[in-house]
């Protein structure tokens, strides 16, 4: 679909990790005055993984992260159909899980997408919502 203004896509999205990189948030507002939607996953989209299946409240780092994710789906970044599966099934838990870290960060006054968070689920839920 053609967006208003003349552009052959509706939507430009940048999806990424913080990992260890310190000029993250720089990249969060260059996006935003750029018209550019961002999916940011703190430390790493694995996290994301992590919040199909529990909470994740406390500070997280990327390798941590990655192992309580492998250990969870059964599968490493190559998802297996399995693994696939299971996220799907589960997917209204992670998004809920996702919003509570956002109020909690809100709460006790933490940054927006401080470790632990991720807004990957708003990416997902365009897409599902185009589709539809």
């Amino acid at each position: 679909a053609r967006h208003g203004r003349g552009r052959p896509y509706d939507e430009i999205w940048c999806v990424f990790d913080v990992d260890d990189h310190p000029n993250w948030h720089d990249a969060v507002v260059q996006a935003a005055q750029n018209g550019i939607e961002v999916a940011v996953s703190n430390p790493c989209l694995e996290l994301w993984f992590i919040l199909h299946y529990e909470d994740q409240t406390a500070h997280i780092d990327r390798r941590q992260a990655q192992g309580r994710a492998e250990a969870l789906v059964r599968c490493s970044k190559a998802l297996t159909q399995q693994a696939l599966d299971s996220l799907t099934d589960r997917y209204g838990d992670a998004v809920k899980r996702a919003v509570r870290l956002d109020e909690k960060h809100r709460k006790d006054g933490s940054l927006p997408r401080t470790n632990p968070s991720s807004d990957a689920w708003r990416l997902i839920d365009r897409i599902r919502n185009e589709g539809s």
